[in-house]
């Protein structure tokens, strides 16, 4: 009874053939108007739709590990039943379905998934699953269906903390379903900025910067549905209209090949933690931020970031330095 709900409640279900519907509406408005927007590739679309099709069948499975195993243990852990009534182990009830309970998961929901899709920027093994959906040069509602297959499995880790506090764990569901819609539609070039809504929500140019290679745009805006928690950790950025955008990754996998598209930064990992027998070394390849290296071979974002500070810096003592005659 309890997974015919959990299929009931999750929106993704009635989703799923509304993303196909309408990645065949952008693909065939791109072909057919000449805006100087060449948003689709027929080999990386057809492994973005690989990448969609592992995850759609490997989601049952990981929906069985979050809502039954983790999630609805958690919940009855710290929501047991006294005298039948659900009872938090801190002393409130558990939540129930009034409408600003609903609003407060869904804002859970939010700060989870900012710090879900932040962490997998900054943790490097991580980033390889999560990297699979940053590997297209490609910014399309095709890109959006490219997701990694192992992400889904350490997911639900970062929402454990919400039916631990008393939110119903179908409540839970329902909210996850509804940030993954909005994401899917924020993988667009065809929306124009929305005026006063940028000031609170994650909009399609904000996503945009997300998806982009360009230096001053990577690892910012992590958020779900809102901006909020970006402006407040400090990983906000807007879009520049002078700046060419480029997207994707800064190496490539340079193949269609799913697998490949799959496991390169898992090999890539292995490589790395080979070049140095320091334990600490190792760790710090595979658990530390991306691009991080012992010898100062690759360099992290702030890394690359600061360089450019001081070459700049550099540039402009240069320029200021006075004259002097010899």
């Amino acid at each position: 009874m309890y997974l015919n709900t959990m299929d009931f409640t999750n929106p993704l279900i009635y989703g799923v053939p509304c993303f196909l519907g309408l990645i065949l509406v952008e693909l065939t408005y791109s072909k057919s108007h000449d805006d100087g927007k060449h948003l689709y590739e027929w080999k990386d679309l057809g492994s973005s739709f690989v990448m969609g099709l592992g995850s759609a069948i490997l989601s049952p499975l990981a929906k069985t590990i979050s809502a039954i195993l983790i999630f609805n243990v958690v919940y009855e852990l710290f929501n047991p039943l006294v005298d039948g009534v659900r009872m938090n182990i801190m002393g409130w009830d558990s939540f129930g379905y009034a409408w600003y309970f609903w609003l407060l998961c869904m804002l859970a929901d939010d700060f989870s998934y900012y710090w879900f899709h932040r962490e997998n920027h900054m943790i490097r093994f991580l980033w390889a699953a999560h990297i699979v959906h940053h590997s297209s040069d490609n910014f399309n509602l095709g890109t959006a269906i490219r997701n990694g297959w192992f992400t889904i499995f350490y997911k639900p880790l970062f929402y454990m903390w919400i039916p631990a506090m008393g939110f119903p764990v179908e409540m839970l569901v329902v909210c996850l379903g509804i940030e993954a819609l909005w994401q899917f539609q924020l993988h667009s070039q065809y929306i124009p900025k929305m005026g006063f809504l940028e000031r609170i929500l994650n909009t399609h140019t904000m996503h945009q910067v997300h998806h982009a290679r360009n230096i001053e745009y990577m690892d910012k805006n992590h958020g779900g549905i809102l901006n909020v928690f970006d402006r407040v950790f400090g990983t906000w950025k807007e879009l520049d209209e002078d700046i060419d955008i480029e997207y994707g990754v800064t190496k490539p996998p340079n193949s269609y090949n799913p697998y490949v598209i799959l496991t390169h930064e898992y090999k890539d990992i292995w490589k790395d933690m080979k070049k140095s027998s320091n334990w600490y070394h190792k760790f710090m390849y595979a658990f530390g931020p991306p691009g991080w290296s012992h010898d100062g071979s690759s360099n992290t974002i702030k890394q690359q970031r600061r360089l450019e500070r001081m070459e700049v810096e550099a540039e402009k003592s240069m320029v200021n330095k006075p004259f002097v005659r010899s």
